[in-house]
């Protein structure tokens, strides 16, 4: 009985990271499709100011992309304990 509990346990751990993993990866991919599109209309409004918004979009989806990695990491972490 305890066997069963242990692995009921680990399984339940195991599906908790890889809800995790699939939820930062939708975040992240909806986050930065929101920063390109804003980028691309404030573009289009301004185009003098692409290299500025080019810039700024490009450092912002690395944060993005940064915040996701670890979040993903933590969830393998999760996974493997």
């Amino acid at each position: 009985m305890l066997n069963l509990l242990l692995l009921l346990d680990s399984g339940i751990g195991l599906i908790g990271a890889g809800i995790g993993a699939g939820i930062v990866a939708l975040g992240v991919g909806i986050g930065i499709g929101q920063i390109g599109g804003s980028a691309v209309s404030a573009i289009a409004r301004q185009p003098d100011a692409a290299g500025k918004v080019q810039t700024a979009m490009i450092i912002a989806a690395a944060l993005i992309e940064g915040v996701a990695l670890f979040s993903v990491l933590t969830c393998l972490i999760i996974a493997m304990k």
